[in-house]
């Protein structure tokens, strides 16, 4: 991964992730700040399943990370993320479960939303400056921006030989 490379001020790497692989973005919004009995608990549960994915890569999350109140996670598949949302011996359904009886007892306190992006492989570009690992850089392995890599074309494939 990153440390493998040598890093210099103006060192260009992209990130590279084998096969196809899903996106998916996730956030919240505070929408009564006083009613903190309705939004904490949503805010509290996030960690636990955060932990119980690093700790069980089997279950596909491949990395992520924490923009403001969204989080962008990196999966192996769709399929992989959807059947650790549906999975009844793991953390999310039970936390979802709570969240939505929590909206029964205050309706319109706190909203969340998510969008799920399925990437096929080669589809997507990216190049990194002065960063240290970031985005799929995080989730994938990074290495230089050279060669066919240079070029946002050149990363996506489309360049002309």
């Amino acid at each position: 991964m990153f440390g493998r490379l040598k890093m210099s001020s103006s060192t260009r790497v992209t990130a590279e992730i084998e096969g196809s692989f899903a996106v998916f973005l996730i956030g919240a919004r505070v929408n009564q700040p006083w009613n903190v009995p309705a939004w904490l608990p949503v805010f509290r549960a996030m960690p636990r399943m955060l932990r119980e994915l690093a700790t069980h890569p089997e279950l596909g999350l491949l990395g992520g990370q924490f923009h403001g109140t969204t989080l962008v996670q990196y999966w192996r598949s769709a399929e992989h993320l959807q059947a650790y949302a549906q999975a009844r011996d793991h953390v999310h359904l039970p936390a979802w479960r709570a969240f939505n009886q929590g909206l029964r007892r205050h309706p319109g306190a706190v909203g969340i939303w998510h969008e799920t992006y399925v990437v096929e492989a080669g589809a997507y570009e990216t190049v990194y400056v002065d960063m240290p690992p970031f985005g799929l850089g995080r989730a994938g392995t990074l290495v230089a921006a050279t060669g066919r890599r240079e070029s946002a074309r050149g990363r996506l494939g489309t360049a002309a030989d």
